[in-house]
């Protein structure tokens, strides 16, 4: 058993042995939570590897790419920019992005893409990684391929195209890239240990990312059963924890799928909706724009995931709703956003509760690692 640092608020001691019991039950080899209540700390628990040697012990700054639970960080800035009257969560997005009606997208409202109801869950055509790390690109294919299903009507998951469509419409309000409207707006000012991508001045503090082959196995299976919509989502291009250790992967900007960060940072940007726009005494959003994240757009069997899924499953406005299954949650209005592997945000503003829990070694599923689960039913129990 690896030694777990941080601390635990003594009602909460019930997560602490969940925690522990990552390790010793589900193969943990490093990861941390961090549970704010109210807005102040009661959990904030580290431990294990940083690396699949076991060379490098998991620190208090040790962070590691989260994949999309990136997504809630660049939904919020689309949810500022509404808040301050500068986006129409209604209006088309050609309004900000003219070339983006192409191809029978002029109907496709921002609020659409927030809630992966755009049609534009991936491209049709063969995108390599390398055009991947070319904004300008990718953004362009974007808005010139047509949609694989009619706007508006269903959910399907849009595994990395959404970062860069609502990355894109946030560049055309502002002239900043979503990372760095991120940073100036919320991360810089909050002191919030989160970036989209990862200057190279901290990539001597990155845990390495660890797929065990049992897991590339479960995947291939459940790959061979998807429909072309979920392999232009989920494989165009083939992402994996070899492409996210390079450089290469740091140095760009992919807004739905290379944040790096801690617990600490995941649970305090999930924490502003928790907090009903506030954080740490300071708002971020209004209390109706936090609301609004939480605005469900219908329940339904997403298109992509479907084959991951045995149930139907609801957005909100670029958040999972927990539902009737509980994936963040009793609270079926609490929200939340899984990383692949396991990683997630949760925001429960009835209960004033965020959690951010990150690892570096990837599971099989798609959402609700059973890690992520344990520690969810520890934190609800403790209430």
């Amino acid at each position: 058993m690896p030694q777990i640092h941080g601390f635990c608020d003594d009602r909460f001691a019930a997560v602490r042995d969940a925690f522990a019991a990552n390790f010793a039950e589900r193969d943990e080899l490093g990861a941390a939570v961090t549970v704010l209540l109210d807005g102040s700390p009661v959990v904030d628990l580290w431990g294990g590897w940083a690396d699949s040697a076991r060379t490098r012990p998991w620190e208090r700054d040790t962070v590691v790419n989260v994949w999309s639970t990136t997504k809630g960080p660049t939904a919020l800035c689309a949810h500022i920019l509404a808040d301050r009257g500068l986006l129409d969560l209604d209006a088309p997005v050609s309004a900000y992005w003219p070339e983006f009606a192409a191809a029978g997208k002029e109907s496709v409202r921002v609020r659409h893409l927030l809630s992966h109801r755009s049609g534009v869950a991936g491209l049709r055509r063969a995108h390599t990684l390398a055009e991947l790390y070319d904004w300008e690109l990718t953004t362009a294919r974007l808005a010139a391929t047509e949609p694989w299903w009619e706007p508006g009507t269903r959910s399907g998951y849009h595994a990395i195209s959404f970062g860069f469509l609502i990355g894109e419409v946030v560049r055309r309000i502002t002239g900043l890239l979503p990372g760095e409207f991120l940073r100036q707006e919320i991360t810089g000012p909050l002191g919030i240990d989160f970036t989209v991508g990862l200057p190279e001045e901290h990539a001597g503090r990155v845990a390495e990312l660890v797929r065990p082959g049992t897991v590339a196995r479960t995947q291939a299976t459940i790959f061979a059963r998807m429909e072309p919509v979920a392999i232009a989502s989920l494989l165009n291009p083939a992402t994996g924890t070899a492409a996210a250790s390079t450089p290469a992967w740091r140095a760009a900007e992919i807004p739905a799928a290379n944040g790096h960060g801690t617990a600490r940072a995941v649970a305090a940007l999930y924490g502003i909706v928790a907090g009903r726009g506030s954080l740490d005494g300071r708002r971020v959003l209004s209390e109706e724009a936090a609301e609004r994240v939480r605005e469900g757009q219908g329940s339904c069997r997403d298109l992509v995931l479907g084959t991951g899924f045995t149930h139907d499953t609801e957005l909100g406005l670029g958040l999972w709703l927990s539902g009737p299954h509980a994936s963040y949650g009793p609270n079926p209005r609490a929200v939340g956003h899984d990383g692949a592997g396991g990683s997630c945000g949760l925001a429960d503003p009835e209960a004033g509760l965020a959690l951010g829990y990150v690892m570096n070694r990837m599971g099989p599923h798609i959402a609700d690692d059973p890690r992520k689960m344990a520690l969810v039913e520890a934190v609800y129990g403790a209430l």
